[in-house]
This record gives structure tokens, sequence and C-alpha cells, in this order.
């Protein structure tokens, strides 16, 4: 049976990196990002609605569809790969981490990359920049809708993917959910990824695996069409820290606006403003 472990990161926080450097064990199958949720959200709400399931014993329905769902996830996965062992990256498992629970039938093992709220808006306002010859649908300038940087910012934390992983990330705190979780600031990655990886591998209660951190090689392949104008999924061969300001692309009244609006965010990671 395989081990089914999971990465909940937020967004341009090295979620794609971290599945690349472990995949580089022979005994993982890293996942480029799954949709594997959202079959069993499928599942979940045929379950809930339909009217042969309401009609029977629940307790024995519910039984059932733990099972249902559990021999589906590994299934999928036994299609997929020979290796024994899964990481899984999906946003979503975070917040979902009850109904993982329920269909694993055993606690999971989530592991979420942060970094730096500047750098991340900063990454994404780079992407935006990107490539001027495109229109990428985000801004209009008949109703003024995204047409400066502050408010390009303001889209950010108010929509998909960044605002929706910050209102999950929030709500996992809150519900205690952070306990059974395991969080990795990006910046510690690329500066002691020794110390990180050795975190990792005992959270997964797995024997460390040597990572080499100065050729890591792309693994992991998905169109990056299909996600729009935040769509990179293609990392770097080697570990390194990048050395972008974020002040020098958004300006100073914005990184200290952000600073003064995520120090909740700053303290729980330890990110000094």
């Amino acid at each position: 049976m395989k081990k089914l472990l999971f990465n909940s990161s937020l967004p341009r926080a090295g979620s794609t990196l971290i599945q690349n450097i472990i995949a580089q064990n022979p005994d993982f199958y890293c996942t480029p990002t799954s949709g594997t949720l959202e079959l069993i959200y499928g599942a979940r709400a045929n379950f809930t609605s339909d009217p042969t399931f309401k009609a029977q014993d629940q307790a024995l329905m519910s039984k059932g569809f733990q099972n249902f769902c559990n021999a589906g996830l590994r299934g999928f996965y036994d299609g997929v790969t020979d290796k024994p062992i899964v990481l899984e990256k999906s946003r979503g498992w975070g917040i979902h981490y009850d109904l993982l629970n329920f269909v694993l039938g055993e606690k999971p093992k989530i592991i979420c990359m942060v970094r730096d709220m500047k750098q991340i808006i900063s990454s994404m306002e780079r992407k935006f920049r990107q490539s001027p010859e495109y229109d990428n649908g985000l801004v209009n300038h008949s109703i003024l809708q995204n047409t400066t940087t502050n408010k390009r910012v303001d889209s950010y934390l108010n929509s998909a993917p960044l605002g929706l992983a910050i209102e999950r990330l929030q709500e996992i705190f809150r519900q205690g959910l952070n306990q059974h979780m395991l969080f990795i600031r990006y910046e510690d990655l690329c500066s002691n990824p020794v110390g990180v990886m050795e975190s990792i591998y005992k959270y997964f209660e797995l024997p460390y695996y040597t990572h080499n951190f100065k050729m890591i090689e792309q693994l992991t392949q998905e169109d990056d069409s299909v996600y729009g104008v935040f769509g990179d999924h293609v990392i770097k061969p080697s570990l390194k820290l990048a050395d972008n300001n974020p002040r020098i692309l958004l300006g100073d009244d914005i990184c200290n606006w952000i600073d003064n609006n995520f120090q909740w965010y700053n303290n729980l990671f330890d990110y000094k403003v």
C-alpha cells in the first residue's frame, strides 16, 4: 500500500521547488498540481445529494463512502506510479484536513511552504509585468480595473490564488489544524536546505535521503498556459535565494502597507519588518 503525503502551500512560495527536491529520492513520486481533491469533492457532492444514499443506513453509507474515496485516491496513484511514496501537491488539502483525515482513516501529513508576503506579492506583480505584448485579462482601463500597482495588489489579496490561500491559512490556525502540519519558510529552505530537509523527513517519519541542492532536475511537468498569467511551475536547477527587493518593484508605501496588514502573518512565521 502506498504511503500518501501532502503539500498544501501558499502560491509563489516554493511548492514546486520542494516537490522536485524531494523527487530526487527514488522512493517518492512527487506530483505537479493535482486535481484529486476535486474528484473527491465531486463524489462528496453526489453522495450528499443522491436520494439512494439518503434512503439507506447513514452510518453504513458513510463507511462505504469513506472506503470508496480511500480506494479511489490510492487507486489513482497505483495507476500513475509504481513508487511506494506519493507527495501530492494541492493548495486545498490544508483547509480540508478533516476531509482528508476521513478519507485516509488516519491523520494526514501535510507540509506548507510560506514566504515573506512582500516577496509573494512582488513575484505576482513581476509575472503580471513580464509579457506586456499579451492581454492577460486583469486590466480594464475603461472601468479603471487593476490599472495601478495598488489596485492590483488589492486584487491579488482578494481573489484566487493568493487571497483564497491566505483566507484558508487564517482558518487553519483558527481551527488549530496547524498543529498537525509542518510549515516551511522558503527562505530557510534556501539558506539551510539540509536542516529543512531533515525536519521534513522527521515529520514524515522516514529515513533521511541526501539531496543534491546544486543540480535540481525538473521532474514535475505541467502546461502553465492553462493557469493564466500566474502559471509558472518552472524551477531553477540550483537552490539560491533570489536577490529581489520588493520595495523596488512595489514601492515603500505598498510594502509598508503589506507589513502593517500582515503583522499576524509576520508574527506567526517570524518575518522581521
